[in-house]
């Protein structure tokens, strides 16, 4: 079926009526929404029934849980910037997307979830699959609403993806029931929504504090820029790249902000947090002027927050003002979208080097080089590690692949040692730290850019969380590589237990099936290894297939990832390796 044609809703005396169902996908057809992520079930089946006739004009990938849906939604909406689309029924479908939106939240992630609902005469019965699913992601959701009547269906979504995209994205959920999809309404047409009263999504831009901002960048003497997902949010990488090279500053990144600019580029100096690089987490305390830029404080990128920093005049410029001394109080708040405000500031800074400042963070990016990069990417003996992995994916691809990143050891390797040359090219569970995320995440983003080499990194517990989702590679049969990484421990906890808790390894030691036999029965191709000799081409193999494929690679089993801030400590206290721990 193709979409109403215009004249049919611009001419009142030819109003069509609708049943709210299609109204739903008419409003997805507005928003120039190609793929739909979803899980059938009784209380949605009208919009269901709807898309039937709709098939030739979107694409609904059937997942085979909720949870991956949202997972895959979010895949598609990190690597495009869009935002993806969930359908999912009442009940337990409802109560199956929470940890995604969780993790959508807490990540920034816009999403547009439509769950079906029970009649509105049984709510509140405890009829057959109904869940009060506004009151339970009511704390998970930037905004929620439900709909008892189909004339609403038109105005509500249209609110709801503005909702979604605008300001700092996040999760939007709308409950329908059964009843209002199934209602005829006349149809007067959809119209996007541009504003809503009362939300302002982007804070007014105060020129006074982003001349504040630049005096004190101009007198620092060793001024660091910390930037996060902001950046990739707002569209603001060229801006952010011509204010580092202009006032010549050293920038990292949070887990978030990866990719956005280079990780090669001559500026950047490495990721920050708990396991991130030990130059940006060592000069985080000795910068005179510390540039927040779109990223929260979070505890993992501050440590003890009484030993951060404390030397510094900070600036954070944010678009969310919740944000701003929420964690860290600040010198200089600058409010508004990065992509703003920062060529604004760019403007008012002098053109500068600071080569002296910038060869300490290079002194110690050698230690750290030399301690543990080197002998971690480039091992000349013992079982295979996984930086090494994540090395031959740099010769391979070049930095051209999106890294999709479950949760645990392998996350911290992957994102400590992937080069990467374009934007959103980094796609993990950052805040939330969901297990599971990476297979259908990967699913997503091959969806929303079909273009790029996609390679799903797990380690063997987070595989087994998510792992039906090989059935909808099975039947749809994007190009997903999927990569290993087993150490036979669930490991980040291991890693923890081992350095904080005695070695008493409690229940973390796991058991996988054969995941290339796993593979197979859903027809996937696939091989495993376990020596050196035969990674490089066994890597070479899984990318150059032309359909998806497994590839399990075993690695070192008690290997911990360094460096570390120990939990308790500040950023400056960090670690190269488990010796210089003190308790």
């Amino acid at each position: 079926m193709k979409t109403l044609e215009l004249n049919q809703i611009e001419n009142k005396e030819t109003l069509q009526q609708v049943s709210g169902s299609v109204a739903v996908i008419e409003a997805l057809l507005a928003e120039n929404v190609k793929t739909i992520f979803g899980y059938p079930g009784g209380a949605i089946m009208p919009i269901y029934d709807a898309l039937f006739d709709y098939k030739k004009d979107i694409n609904h990938i059937l997942v085979r849980h909720e949870q991956g849906a949202i997972h895959a939604a979010q895949g598609l909406a990190r690597v495009s910037g869009e935002t993806g689309v969930v359908f999912a029924t009442s009940g337990p479908g409802a109560t199956n997307l929470v940890t995604g939106l969780a993790d959508a939240m807490i990540d920034s992630t816009p999403l547009v979830c439509i769950t079906g609902q029970v009649f509105a005469h049984l709510l509140g019965t405890d009829a057959f699959q109904e869940t009060d699913i506004v009151n339970i992601t009511s704390p998970v959701t930037k905004w929620n609403y439900q709909i008892t009547d189909a004339s609403e269906i038109p105005a509500v979504l249209a609110k709801a993806f503005y909702i979604a995209k605008s300001g700092r994205p996040g999760p939007v959920l709308i409950d329908i029931t059964k009843n209002a999809q199934l209602q005829l309404f006349d149809y007067k047409g959809y119209e996007k929504c541009e504003f809503i009263r009362s939300y302002k999504p982007q804070p007014d831009i105060r020129i006074s504090y982003i001349e504040q901002a630049a005096e004190l960048i101009n007198q620092a003497k060793k001024p660091f820029v910390i930037f996060g997902q902001g950046v990739i949010l707002g569209n603001a990488e060229q801006e952010f790249l011509k204010f580092i090279e202009k006032a010549g500053i050293p920038s990292a990144w949070t887990i978030m902000g990866m990719s956005a600019i280079p990780t090669n580029h001559p500026l950047a100096v490495g990721m920050l947090g708990m396991h991130g690089n030990y130059a940006p987490n060592l000069f985080t305390n000795e910068c005179d002027v510390l540039i927040a830029i779109g990223m929260r404080f979070d505890d993992r990128v501050t440590g003890r927050l009484d030993k951060y920093a404390k030397q510094a005049q900070i600036i954070h410029l944010d678009i969310d003002p919740a944000e701003i001394d929420k964690n860290v109080q600040v010198t200089v708040p600058v409010w508004g979208n990065c992509k703003e405000t920062l060529p604004l500031l760019t403007e008012r800074v002098q053109q500068k080097s600071h080569h002296e400042w910038i060869s300490k963070f290079h002194q110690a990016i050698a230690v750290e080089t030399e301690k543990l990069i080197t002998p971690e990417l480039f091992p000349k003996e013992g079982e295979v590690t996984m930086g090494e992995v994540i090395q031959l994916i740099n010769e391979l691809t070049n930095g051209e692949a999106v890294m999709v990143t479950d949760v645990g050891q392998h996350q911290m390797v992957t994102c400590r040692y992937s080069h990467q040359n374009k934007t959103r090219s980094n796609i993990t569970s950052g805040g939330l730290g969901t297990m599971g995320f990476a297979l259908p995440a990967a699913i997503g983003a091959k969806y929303g850019a079909p273009e790029r080499t996609v390679i799903a990194v797990m380690g063997d517990g987070g595989a087994q969380m998510n792992i039906q989702e090989l059935g909808t590679i099975m039947q749809f049969k994007p190009n997903v590589k999927i990569l290993i990484l087993n150490n036979s421990f669930l490991g980040m906890v291991r890693q923890w237990q081992e350095l904080f808790h005695e070695k008493r390894y409690s229940f973390t030691d796991i058991q996988s099936p054969d995941f290339v036999q796993v593979a197979k029965g859903y027809g996937i191709k696939g091989n495993k290894v376990a020596v050196r000799e035969e990674l490089k081409s066994a890597l070479e193999e899984m990318l150059h297939h032309p359909e998806s494929y497994l590839l399990e690679v075993a690695v070192r089993m008690e290997d911990n990832v360094f460096p570390m801030v120990p939990q308790g400590k500040g950023v400056s206290e960090i670690v190269l390796c488990k010796e210089d721990i003190k308790m």
